[in-house]
């Protein structure tokens, strides 16, 4: 079993770029902002043949009220109780500060085993900080720039003594595995068997306006504070994805920062949480939409859900705060005529009344999850397929071109997330959006697949699958 390695130190240290560092690719937010991190987040990390799992923190604080800060204080001393040994960062450049002193000697009363790392330590310039960090009591420090990736040799010695006995360097992985465009890793030419299927976790991101109830959806489902929750609009900046279980089945949720209008957006930090927002929402197979009971699908929830149907996502909708409504029936109305207007290319889509502070219809929330992720793994026959064009065509033929009937020879389903289907016509390019649209309709509602996009793609020439 891997071992956990937390990262903990005070803002601005550089402990988002040391994550990102051990992790291999870019997941938390970096920027000279202080504070930037507010939740703790884990991944996979891997350096020197050492494999951990990784938890970034928000930077340490000496506040113990009620404010955003204390409780980011609070959620590092979670991820720090929880880990086999942790990574205090100071900053080289700048040397020891009061707070590192009171922090460091706050680390030594505890029981996890503490790690000093001096980031920021290329050149000289760090050297006198470096020499200052032996008077916090916390054994030699480790000299690194996390940034241009120095020292890391000395941190693997250093982690050495807290891995497994038997832990082995990793190996890569064997040629036969390929990486689908949804992250997973599949063997290449093989389709994976329905059980190995379920076996996987399904990615879940969830998404919509700041202040709207995202994280405190994901800390009522899985039954924790595992994120940040308060009245303060943007509270959530990285994107958080926790593994849970429900039903026997593996789910990984993932919370995203609020997502306001481009032309609001101003603050550099807020750019990047919504683009790490939008990066999740291409990863995940169902995107839940949380919109506010108050202000039901307004211009930026419509454009949200746009966004997750162009990415080809699944996508339920989550009404949020539904204790608070007055007339829910014509609430109610309000959403059907919305989504009849504005979202038809998803017709169908599950909506939901849920209560996330209260704990209130969560299941059925989840049961319409399972519900779109089944319908946009559908695949459906070919033959199948080709009886019912054969209707339609019989019943609504394609529109005269220049006094000539267009020909639909065949059709055929090229791939499901979401379900794809070609459609061979004689001139593909004469055949109108408006017929193209009616096939979709009448393809959803023929073959039940309701709320998730449908592609369709023209192709020329004859039937493939017909031998000369």
């Amino acid at each position: 079993m891997p071992f956990t390695v937390v990262i903990i130190g005070r803002p601005n240290v550089g402990k988002s770029t040391l994550f990102n560092r051990l992790a291999g690719k870019r997941l938390a937010l970096v920027d000279d902002t202080p504070g930037v991190t507010r939740d703790w987040r884990s991944a996979d990390g891997h350096v020197g043949g050492l494999s951990f799992t990784i938890v970034d923190t928000a930077g340490l604080e000496d506040v113990f009220d009620d404010s955003l800060e204390a409780r980011m204080r609070r959620q590092t001393e979670q991820a720090l109780e929880r880990a086999d040994v942790a990574l205090f960062v100071i900053d080289a450049r700048t040397g020891i500060t009061p707070l590192d002193r009171h922090f460091a000697s706050w680390l030594r009363k505890g029981r996890t085993p503490v790690i000093l790392v001096a980031n920021k330590a290329e050149g000289k310039a760090g050297l006198p900080g470096i020499l200052e960090s032996f008077e916090l009591g916390l054994g030699d420090p480790v000299p690194l720039s996390a940034e241009h990736g120095e020292g890391m040799a000395d941190l693997v010695e250093a982690l050495l003594p807290f891995a497994p006995k038997d832990e082995e360097p990793e190996k890569a992985a064997p040629a036969t595995v390929a990486l689908t465009e949804d992250g997973l890793e599949i063997p290449v030419g093989d389709q994976p068997e329905p059980e190995e299927e379920r076996l996987r976790p399904i990615q879940i991101a969830i998404v919509g306006r700041p202040n709207v109830g995202k994280s405190t959806l994901l800390n009522s489902l899985i039954g924790q504070e595992r994120v940040l929750t308060g009245p303060e609009a943007g509270m959530t900046r990285d994107a958080i994805a926790v593994d849970w279980e429900w039903r026997d089945r593996q789910f990984r949720l993932v919370d995203t920062a609020g997502m306001r209008r481009r032309a609001r957006v101003e603050d550099k930090v807020e750019k990047l949480a919504v683009a790490d927002g939008l990066r999740v929402v291409r990863m995940a197979q169902v995107v839940i939409l949380v919109v506010d009971a108050g202000q039901i699908l307004d211009k930026q929830d419509l454009t949200i859900a746009r966004m997750v149907i162009d990415e080809g996502r699944a996508l339920v909708i989550a009404i949020n705060k539904w204790d608070t409504v007055d007339d829910r029936a014509m609430a109610l109305r309000q959403v059907e005529d919305k989504l009849e207007s504005s979202l038809a290319q998803a017709k169908g889509v599950s909506v939901v009344t849920i209560s996330a502070l209260k704990g209130k219809r969560l299941d059925a929330l989840l049961d319409a999850v399972l519900d779109s992720y089944a319908v946009w793994n559908r695949r459906i026959p070919t033959a199948q397929l080709n009886r019912w064009l054969e209707g339609i065509l019989d019943h609504h033929p394609p529109p005269l071109i220049d006094g000539r009937r267009l020909k639909i020879r065949y059709m055929t389903q090229v791939k499901a997330r979401p379900p794809a289907f070609a459609l061979f016509v004689n001139k593909p390019g004469d055949l109108p959006d408006s017929y193209q649209r009616y096939l979709i309709a009448n393809l959803r509602d023929s073959f039940d697949l309701p709320g998730v996009p449908i592609r369709l793609a023209l192709r020329g020439g004859k039937n493939p699958y017909v031998k000369e």
